[in-house]
């Protein structure tokens, strides 16, 4: 799927948060790293939020120790968040489901990565909406500290997440991000 030539804009990290939080809890977003030869990897994000911490606008975003997203968010301490229009929705679904370990998602579905513009890490041209966030913390969800019924209803099989707190460095969107939403 080739993407549409249109020019990103910079933006503030508050202006699309509407957009990007009815996404996330809709189809999703899509999170990408990458491996140590560079190579990005992207998988579904459903849970997550912006906000400020120490100062910072922050993206915090949650990756299970099973996925292999993990194991590449600590080769280099960054990410990106990309929010993609309605008519990506099939290959959102395809990306959280199908593991980085037995895919390239990029190749797969015709991703485009665009380099990251002050991290490693790639966005998705097809996406209309891009975060670049710098890893500045993170922790593991601890099972004594949490409600038994999230523990019941999200965590049966014991694979708790990190929590990874990203300082929002970049953001960029297409013009038309917010009419393309509404689709």
């Amino acid at each position: 799927m080739p993407a549409k030539k249109n020019k990103k804009i910079k933006a503030h990290y508050t202006d699309f948060l509407k957009e990007t939080l009815e996404t996330l809890r809709g189809d999703g977003l899509l999170l990408v790293s990458v491996d140590s030869k560079g190579k990005p990897n992207t998988m579904t994000i459903g849970w997550g939020t912006i906000g400020v911490i120490w100062g910072k606008p922050i993206f915090i975003i949650l990756v299970r120790p099973s996925r292999y997203t993990h194991g590449l968010m600590g080769l280099t301490d960054d990410f990106t968040v990309n929010v993609p229009p309605p008519e990506l929705s099939d290959i959102v679904a395809f990306c959280g489901k199908a593991s980085g370990r037995d895919h390239d998602k990029f190749k797969e579905k015709g991703l485009v990565a665009v380099p990251g513009k002050k991290v490693k890490s790639p966005s998705i041209a097809q996406c209309v909406i891009h975060y670049e966030c710098k890893v500045v913390h993170k922790n593991n969800v601890l099972k004594d500290k949490l409600a038994k019924s999230i523990i019941a209803a999200y965590y049966p099989k014991g694979d708790f997440h990190t929590v990874y707190f990203g300082e929002i460095v970049s953001v960029y969107a297409s013009r038309d991000a917010k009419r393309r939403l509404k689709s």
